[in-house]
């Protein structure tokens, strides 16, 4: 790559390193933990270490400090503190090493001391070496290597991040989680640890034969980087993959959920939203989990406010069709699973609700009395918290199932119409 473009790729670089950092530092607020810090000071790193890495900068720095390689050394040990950073993070997802505290404190230590020792060399090599050559910022492995202490510095550099990224591989291997996203992530986090050893692939025989006066692998050495930006992207997929998914998930679930929301909320009393932009919060690219949580609390609270207006008939008659429909035709009608049919039941309740309710509201009073019988529950009004979600997604999936549509038919006196559409139900 030439300086210009090396200049652009790296800044690029840091940008998404920079917008990361701040996503996650604002997820890192709200839920603090020593995962989410670890990432995001990682991430804060990488774009310390980028925007310095960028030739254009690079020379810049040397031309204030008096030294013109000078920004290598914060380069390559802010490159050890990011793997140290995602060493660190493997120790900490591994189930194994968390049902073992002790030898997870045994392990962080004994790396801590092999970066922090690797760190104290490099910096002792580094201002021992004769670096005052004017630089290029491409070629500072191989135009250096013939120096010792140069040459010292790099073998301790390359060395470590060589343990580093094969270690880091190997840990990542070894992982086993629940959750499948979670475990593409991190199979992907290890085989970005092999992207980045390919950095050291290319540098050690270009350092190697730079070292016995020759030049021919110089072009290989500069190529080399091309493996360690491919394999920060790869990492930061590993670290973001799984939270991406579930950030485009929720946006998916919030579009799911409004149709439901249109009828127990805005169909109920508009009053119920928590701001007049509730209606509209699908559309924000930010704060998407407390809008999804917003509506499903809407919808709860929507659904609480239909509850006098609730009644059996509905329910029974999406029973009574689905059995009728069985019977009728059993070769060819489709039996509904007991959870699908309890999400149709609800829906055709809640649709009914929401009629009578606005059927009462056109009568000249926006908050009618509701009728004098027992109020009647609702199938899966005592669902987990953690669940609810889940179920009234279900029931918005099925608002306009036919046997919802068929059911209230039923209930408003056209029966042979019902019949005929839930026969046409698919």
């Amino acid at each position: 790559m030439s300086e210009q473009t090396s200049t652009l790729v790296y800044l690029i670089m840091a940008a998404a390193s920079l917008a990361i950092a701040l996503w996650k530092g604002m997820a890192l607020f709200r839920d603090p933990t020593p995962t989410l810090s670890l990432i995001t000071t990682n991430f804060l790193c990488s774009t310390a270490i980028y925007v310095m890495a960028a030739p254009s900068v690079y020379v810049v720095i040397g031309e204030a400090t008096g030294n013109p390689s000078f920004a290598t050394l914060p380069v390559y040990i802010g490159i050890l503190v990011c793997f140290a950073h995602l060493h660190l993070l493997t120790l900490l997802w591994s189930p194994m090493q968390q049902r073992s505290p002790a030898t997870l404190r045994r392990r962080v230590t004994r790396w801590a001391a092999l970066y922090g020792l690797a760190a104290l060399l490099m910096v002792a090599t580094f201002c021992s070496a004769d670096l005052s050559e004017p630089a290029d910022p491409l070629k500072f492995n191989t135009n250096n290597a013939r120096d010792p202490v140069t040459l010292l510095f790099l073998a301790v550099f390359l060395s470590t991040l060589t343990c580093s990224t094969l270690s880091t591989f190997r840990q990542c291997r070894g992982v086993r989680l629940d959750d499948p996203r979670l475990q593409h992530a991190v199979r992907a986090f290890g085989i970005a640890m092999l992207f980045v050893f390919g950095y050291v692939v290319c540098s050690v025989p270009a350092v190697a034969f730079a070292a016995s006066g020759s030049h021919a692998l110089d072009d290989v050495g500069v190529w080399g980087s091309s493996f360690g930006v491919l394999g920060t992207l790869i990492a930061s997929y590993g670290l973001c993959g799984a939270a991406v998914s579930a950030w485009l998930k929720e946006r998916r679930d919030i579009r799911a959920l409004q149709p439901l929301w249109d009828i127990v909320v805005a169909g109920v009393d508009p009053e119920l939203a928590f701001s007049a932009t509730s209606a509209r919060s699908h559309r924000l690219a930010a704060n998407v989990t407390f809008n999804l949580h917003r509506r499903v609390i809407e919808i709860l609270d929507g659904m609480r406010v239909l509850r006098p207006w609730v009644r059996s008939e509905p329910v029974e008659a999406v029973y009574t069709l689905q059995e009728r429909s069985v019977h009728e035709d059993v070769c060819t009608a489709r039996p509904v699973p007991e959870r699908e049919l309890r999400a149709i039941a609800t829906a055709a309740a809640l649709r009914d609700a929401a009629e009578r309710l606005q059927t009462a509201q056109r009568g000249g009073s926006s908050r009618p009395q509701p009728p004098d019988t027992p109020a009647r529950h609702l199938l899966g009004e005592d669902t987990p918290a953690a669940d609810e979600r889940d179920r009234l997604l279900h029931i918005a999936r099925v608002l306009t199932h036919p046997l919802v549509d068929a059911a209230l038919q039923e209930v408003r006196g056209d029966g042979v119409a019902a019949a005929t559409r839930v026969g046409r139900a698919p």
